[in-house]
C-alpha cells in the first residue's frame, strides 16, 4: 500500500453496512470482519478477528461522539480496506468519552504495512474533526453517500 493512498481508494460499497445487526462488541467485530471476508479482503476471517482483538487489548478504539475505529494489522489481509458500519442502537464499547458507540470505521491492513495503517487512521481522524462528517455518518442512507462524504473530505484536505 502506498503511504499517500487515499481512504476512498480502499473503501468499497461491499464493505459498508448501515444496518448492522450486532448488539455486542463481539458481534459487531465479527459482522464487520465478515464484510471484509465476503469482499475478498481477507484470507482468514478468524485470524483477522484475532488480530483486531490483539489491538483492542492495547487500549480503547472508541474515539467519542458515538464512533469507534477498531482495526487490525494482520497477515490475513490481502488488500488494504476500510469498512463502515452503523447500528440502530448504541453498543457498549471502550471509548475515550466512556459512552456507547453506533458508528464503526474498521481498517484492515497487512502486518507488513504499518505506514499504510498510520495513513488511513490519520485521514479518518482529520475527517472526524468535522462535526458535519460525524453527523452524516449517523444519518446517511447509502454506501454511496458514505464514500462521497470521505471523497469530499479528501478534496478539501
Amino acid at each position: 500500500m502506498k503511504e499517500d493512498m487515499l481512504i476512498t481508494e480502499v473503501m468499497r460499497e461491499s464493505c459498508i453496512d448501515l444496518e448492522l445487526k450486532g448488539t455486542t462488541k463481539d458481534e459487531i467485530i465479527h459482522e464487520m470482519a465478515d464484510l471484509f471476508y465476503k469482499s475478498g479482503v481477507l484470507s482468514s476471517k478468524e485470524q483477522f478477528i484475532k488480530d483486531v482483538y490483539f489491538r483492542e487489548a492495547e487500549g480503547p478504539t472508541g474515539i467519542g461522539y458515538g464512533v469507534a475505529i477498531p482495526h487490525g494489522k494482520s497477515d490475513a489481509v490481502l488488500a488494504a480496506s476500510v469498512a463502515v458500519g452503523r447500528t440502530r442502537n448504541y453498543i457498549p464499547w471502550e471509548s475515550m468519552d466512556e459512552k456507547p458507540v453506533k458508528v464503526f470505521i474498521m481498517f484492515a491492513v497487512n502486518s507488513q504495512d504499518a505506514s499504510g495503517m498510520v495513513s488511513l487512521l490519520s485521514q479518518v481522524a482529520v475527517a472526524l474533526c468535522d462535526e458535519a462528517v460525524i453527523e452524516q455518518l449517523f444519518t446517511s442512507n447509502s454506501a454511496g453517500e458514505i464514500i462521497e462524504l470521505f471523497s469530499r473530505k479528501e478534496e478539501t484536505a
